[in-house]
């Protein structure tokens, strides 16, 4: 999980460019492991717009710039003015937007995981279709060691489809990070790649895509989505009671004080 100010300084860029059928984003922004700014969704959302209504884009691939992380967590810097349950429902809100834009997409998409995909960025990783890492991956949300927050109930159920239910208690209750290794053999990873060749394997993996039948593909990964998401139970009161907590208020101000956090179950 990284922080950032409000305004931060350096408020990062998502490229996307197209060529051959295939739309490749990148989130730049790599001094902070391409944490996301606000900025960043908003383009991250135009990104995924103009691949939605480009009919001559077949594949998307995402990844982060630098080759040290994919995307190591959001701006939380914003918190410190949350004043209760409400604003917590309000963020989750939008963070579950914009990671619907990513996994509605009508194209396969391939997460290209160097380094960290932590918070919001396992997340946005989880919403592609196929994953492919280097070694050195992990993914992972600590937020019961540092921040005091939850994370969606439409997370958790993407999540759960992907690891299953005792890696995902690992990773949200024991804030455990999972690596490319372990993650390769529960199946959340393709395939594990030497970073020199990383690009290869993606490319491969593009040429393939492009050569399969686009509207099976698409009625395929939407099938699966609506699947994964029937039934979805109702989890704001979660949302609310997590954010809404002085253990939360508590979890922020130690997390930006580089502090320990003293729980107090309240």
């Amino acid at each position: 999980m990284s922080v950032t100010s409000d305004k931060p300084a350096d408020p990062g860029r998502v490229h996307c460019t197209v060529e051959g059928g295939i739309a490749r984003v990148v989130f730049d922004r790599p001094a902070a492991r391409n944490a996301m700014t606000w900025t960043m969704y908003e383009q991250l959302a135009e990104a995924c717009e103009r691949i939605r209504t480009d009919r001559s884009i077949r594949v998307a691939t995402f990844r982060g710039a630098g080759g040290k992380a994919f995307v190591a967590g959001t701006d939380i810097a914003q918190f410190l003015d949350f004043k209760g349950g409400d604003d917590g429902l309000a963020y989750e809100k939008r963070i579950d937007a914009g990671i619907e834009r990513i996994e509605t997409l009508p194209v396969p998409t391939i997460a290209v995981v160097e380094g960290w995909a932590f918070g919001g960025g396992m997340v946005m990783s989880a919403a592609c279709d196929f994953r492919i890492a280097t070694p050195d991956a992990k993914f992972g949300a600590p937020i019961a060691r540092t921040l005091g927050n939850c994370i969606s109930v439409a997370n958790v159920a993407r999540l759960n489809a992907l690891f299953g239910p005792a890696r995902v208690k690992r990773i949200l209750m024991l804030a455990e990070a999972i690596g490319a290794e372990e993650a390769q053999a529960c199946g959340f990873v393709l395939d594990v790649v030497e970073a020199a060749e990383i690009d290869r394997r993606a490319d491969t993996l593009c040429q393939r895509l492009l050569e399969h039948a686009p509207i099976t593909m698409r009625s395929t990964k939407e099938a699966v989505r609506r699947v994964i998401q029937a039934g979805l139970p109702d989890g704001r009161d979660l949302i609310a009671e997590t954010y809404g907590s002085e253990d939360f208020k508590t979890g922020v101000r130690a997390f930006l004080a580089k502090e320990k956090a003293n729980w107090q179950n309240r």
